[in-house]
């Protein structure tokens, strides 16, 4: 049997009310509540409570609101720390739904692996086979499927409302269609020869989701709703209605840094994301796929085995690090494959052993979020592979 313990860290409203959305003087002090008696806590095989809990000590910070945080496998745990406003001081909400970023690709790499596994699209076929049109002759080598799965198409970044967040921010109720990104981004020509290195972006995803609709006649939306959502019973998993700027359902409020002043970001429109970004989740939804995914039950045992490889590159400086959509990534020795997603104020991580012994979903609000995520996933996920 697992054990199962569940701890919550909060601050009282009291301390943060009326607080204004100006710079954040320092940590606020958080007193743990609720915590599982000492017969709950995991034995060796479980996951080191201790530093999960550490971990929370703390929210809100100078940098992060709130944090939830989900380990399954050998033993399971769950942690909710923080606020979901930082105007009421009101707790953070384990069911919070938020914006899962990046962690989007995976659900699109899935949907393209079943439309395989039903010889609707052959992973070694050129995209142009399921997409005519879609590149000019500068083109001499079209990528295939597979090299669009594993970041290695060669396509150059589309258009963009902003490289940084605060670039971002005047433009975040715009609307930047995908056809838009990718006819700016095959305009380029190609930065390099399909499969000669690897290098993770965005365009290739938004490319599959224009592949997904035109394969199945469908919106992607629906596609990923009646093929993975609903039979998963991911009751609170979805994308905005087109451009909706807002997050509807429990969700906690974003923040980040702009010109010195920490800013709410909650309300934004992500749609030119779409198949990259744009999903909204919680986390246990995400374990939900995660597990679901690992057993072969979302994409079949043989194209999971591909999923889960780490193609050769021609040009191999670094080595590649991906298979499809998700990294792979060593730590004590352990291996696991996860994925990373961030937008302005949200940052999650999905991560699990191949083996499922070991999974972690977190969502974190923090104001680093779009910035070098390493220091978020060593402290809110990592832990969780110490054993």
């Amino acid at each position: 049997m697992h054990a199962h313990r569940h701890v919550r860290i909060a601050v009282a409203s009291a301390l943060l009310a009326g607080l204004a959305l100006g710079p954040v003087a320092g940590a606020a002090a958080a007193q743990p509540v609720g915590t599982a008696p000492a017969a709950a806590v995991p034995d060796s095989a479980g996951p080191d409570v201790a530093a999960l809990e550490k971990a929370l000590v703390g929210i809100p910070d100078g940098d992060v609101s709130a944090a939830l945080v989900r380990v399954g496998g050998k033993g399971s745990w769950t942690g909710t720390a923080g606020v979901r406003d930082l105007r009421t001081g009101a707790p953070a909400l384990e069911n919070a739904r938020f914006r899962a970023g990046s962690t989007t690709k995976v659900v699109t790499a899935a949907l393209v692996l079943q439309l395989v596994a039903e010889g609707r699209v052959e992973l070694d076929a050129p995209v142009t086979r399921y997409l005519p049109g879609l590149l000019p002759d500068s083109f001499t080598e079209p990528p295939t499927v597979r090299h669009l799965l594993t970041y290695t198409s060669g396509l150059r970044p589309g258009a963009n409302l902003g490289s940084t967040t605060e670039e971002m921010y005047p433009h975040r109720f715009r609307t930047l269609s995908p056809e838009r990104v990718v006819a700016t981004a095959v305009a380029k020509g190609p930065a390099f020869g399909p499969g000669e290195r690897q290098q993770y972006q965005n365009i290739d995803y938004t490319v599959l989701g224009l592949l997904i609709e035109k394969v199945t006649g469908d919106r992607y939306e629906h596609r990923a709703d009646v093929r993975i959502f609903r039979p998963l019973g991911m009751r609170h998993t979805g994308f905005p209605a087109g451009p909706d700027p807002r997050i509807h359902g429990p969700h906690h409020r974003a923040y980040t840094d702009i010109g010195g002043r920490t800013t709410d970001v909650t309300e934004w429109n992500m749609s030119d994301r779409w198949a990259v970004g744009n999903m909204i989740s919680t986390t246990a939804d995400l374990e939900r796929f995660l597990v679901a995914l690992f057993q072969g039950r979302v994409v079949p045992q043989p194209l999971l085995d591909q999923m889960l490889t780490v193609p050769k590159v021609a040009e191999d400086d670094n080595g590649a690090a991906y298979g499809m959509a998700l990294e792979r990534y060593i730590y004590n020795g352990t291996e696991i494959w996860g994925k990373t997603g961030s937008r302005p104020g949200y940052h999650t991580v999905l991560a699990a052993t191949r083996d499922l012994s070991r999974t972690v979903v977190y969502s974190v609000n923090a104001k680093s979020a779009r910035e070098d995520g390493f220091p978020l996933i060593a402290r809110f996920a990592l832990p969780a592979f110490n054993r």
